[in-house]
């Protein structure tokens, strides 16, 4: 719980707590509660501004106190002074993560999210695998545009341009013969992930690349699937024990008569007897 009065206490347990928030926001099972963290994120920008305009103050009022190792009053002043500028500074760059952040909270609060897909229902595998075949994939100056786009307007707007790419059967051709075919979609620690529909952005500022990716159903071998669903047969229906009878040798099964059993009696009744014939 925060002191309220000291210093070094709160920012130990302000550190602690956004390291775990960093920790626990890399997955959200409820995107709608991504909201309620913006509206905490911005009072923590707000109140970060505060502390580093506080620590700025600090420096200067007590300027006389600064000396340096050697015990130089005049170099301990100046540090002392630059330090509290560089506070400054950092300060105003706060204001613009605040105005960014303020933006996207408000582009948040416009979205209805709706539920996900039910998962207890017949597993894809078993219909069709779910695999993501790259339509584009940018970097150097082609990747910037793309990054400036989603900075102006937004990943939808960035995955509406990047869709220009995306040929369709020609595109996923290209994908399969190439081997640009993923189970998942490929995406490195520091990257940033949205899917939209059937198409997933992925993109790193810091490395300067961007990527589409599209699903692409892969429909069953049918093979396999005839295969399962004889054993399926076979198991809801086995034959009785007396009727399951090895197969005949192929000279047998395709030679005339083979089908004819020479020792059966007459076919009178199901009451019957067989008998061998004798010389």
């Amino acid at each position: 719980m925060p002191t309220f009065h000291d210093p070094l206490a709160d920012a130990a347990e302000a550190s602690e707590a956004l390291r775990g928030l960093a920790r626990a926001s890399r997955t959200f099972d409820n995107p709608a509660d991504t909201y309620a963290v913006f509206g905490d994120m911005t009072a923590v920008v707000r109140s970060l501004r505060q502390v580093l305009d506080q620590l700025a103050n600090a420096h200067l009022t007590h300027r006389d106190r600064a000396h340096d190792d050697h015990g130089g009053h005049a170099a301990g002043a100046d540090s002392a002074l630059a330090a509290a500028d560089e506070l400054h500074q950092a300060g105003t760059l706060l204001d613009q993560v605040h105005d960014r952040l303020d933006a996207a909270f408000g582009h948040s609060g416009r979205i209805a999210w709706h539920p996900g897909p039910d998962l207890t229902e017949e597993p894809l595998s078993e219909t069709a695998a779910r695999r993501w075949v790259s339509v584009v994939f940018l970097q150097g100056e082609d990747a910037d545009e793309v990054l400036d786009l989603i900075d102006r307007e937004g990943t939808g707007a960035a995955i509406e341009h990047l869709k220009g790419f995306d040929y369709g059967d020609e595109t996923t051709a290209a994908a399969l013969e190439n081997g640009y075919v993923y189970d998942e979609p490929p995406a490195g620690p520091l990257d940033h992930v949205v899917a939209d529909g059937d198409y997933t952005l992925t993109w790193n500022a810091g490395m300067g690349h961007v990527s589409l990716l599209r699903v692409h159903l892969v429909p069953p071998d049918p093979s396999l699937a005839d295969a399962t669903a004889a054993r399926s047969r076979e198991a809801t229906n086995p034959l009785p024990a007396a009727d399951r009878r090895p197969p005949l040798p192929q000279s047998v099964r395709t030679s005339p008569g083979a089908e004819k059993d020479w020792f059966a009696g007459p076919a009178r009744a199901t009451t019957s007897v067989r008998r061998g014939l004798s010389l």
